[in-house]
Parts: C-alpha cells; structure tokens; sequence
C-alpha cells in the first residue's frame, strides 16, 4: 500500500514538473532572462518550483487573448 502511495505521488510529481518545463519553453517572457530564472526555479526545485510557476510566473508571460473563432463548414 506505502509503495502504491509513493509512486502515485512521484508521477505526479514527474507529470507537473515536465508540464511546467514544457509551458515554459513554449511561452513567449518579456525578457529572455526570464524565463531561464523560471526553468531554473523549477529544475532545482521539483515540487515547489513548478507551484511556484503556475501561480506568478505565467503573469510574466506575453498572452495574447484568444477569440472564439471556428471554422464549421455548413452545408445546407
């Protein structure tokens, strides 16, 4: 049952460490500097450091606002 826990808690640890690495490097920072702090921060700090960057670092990031646009084809 304890091993079942901890590796529960591992991989989800794993999977929120890599979705955080991910949406770095794929978010446009103000400042290039910044978003090395960021991978940094979360790098030596596996279960803090992405916490930490999903509750104030995005704030830092370039967001464009996205518009409900789809593209159904209708045909009548």
């Amino acid at each position: 049952m304890e091993i079942v826990f901890i590796s529960v808690l591992v991989i989800l640890t794993l999977s929120l460490w890599i979705w955080a690495i991910v949406d770095i490097v794929k978010s446009s920072f103000k400042d290039r500097a910044q978003k090395i702090l960021w991978i940094l921060v979360v790098v030596l700090f596996p279960i803090l450091g992405p916490i930490v960057y999903f509750q104030v670092g995005r704030n830092y990031t370039n967001r464009k606002s996205r518009k409900f646009n789809p593209s159904f084809n209708r045909v009548d």
